[in-house]
């Protein structure tokens, strides 16, 4: 399978942007799907993650603020950010887990191109 994450763009702070993760080559529908983001200089980091039967977890930073969707017959999952903040400003990655719902970045494989967000203060 692959997956392409796209919706990216520039926002204020405070601001909403829906991202998509949209997969091609086999269904999503059976698997988590996790949401990463790497900002400049750092590491890759864990947003939310969400499962095929709605169980979903999410970083600390983002609880509130961010939810994750499914649509199974468009086989995308999508990622609505509300609240931004300029911290929020990185690449974001969606990827299928081969374990489930993790928090952990080598549980997931299928890695596609990341969107860029940009939240100007």
């Amino acid at each position: 399978v692959q997956l392409q994450a796209y919706g990216g763009g520039l926002v204020q702070t405070g601001g909403s942007l829906r991202l998509s993760c949209a997969a091609s080559g086999r269904s999503l529908n059976a698997y988590a799907v996790g949401w990463f983001r790497q900002a400049a200089g750092k590491e890759r980091e864990f947003v939310l993650g969400f499962t095929s039967r709605g169980g979903s977890a999410s970083a600390d930073s983002v609880k509130g603020r961010f939810t994750v969707s499914r649509v199974a017959a468009e086989n995308t999952v999508y990622l609505q950010m509300n609240s931004l903040q300029p911290d929020d400003t990185a690449v974001y990655y969606c990827a299928r887990s081969t374990r489930g719902l993790s928090t952990v970045e080598k549980d997931y494989n299928s890695w596609g191109q990341g969107t860029q967000v940009t939240v100007s203060s």
